[in-house]
């Protein structure tokens, strides 16, 4: 079976430099953006039948931090 929890292979896994978890703290993203990252590397990864839905994901998560954005901007 494989790893599911500890840095799983649709993440990069563990020996991958650009592991999800790794840009994201790295990059200091936050909840929105570290999600967006998230979704956009494991699409097609972890369920190849749910490329799509990971993509809307990560759209989804993308609006609501532009819409954030532009609330503390006006």
């Amino acid at each position: 079976m494989n790893e599911q929890v500890n840095h799983p292979k649709h993440y990069g896994g563990a020996d991958n430099t650009y592991e999800a978890i790794k840009v994201i703290e790295a990059w200091d993203l936050g909840f929105c953006l570290g999600n967006t990252v998230k979704y956009i590397s494991r699409a097609g990864k972890k369920e190849t039948d749910k490329t799509i839905q990971d993509l809307q994901k990560a759209k989804w998560y993308l609006e609501r931090e532009i819409s954030k954005l532009q609330c503390y901007l006006q």
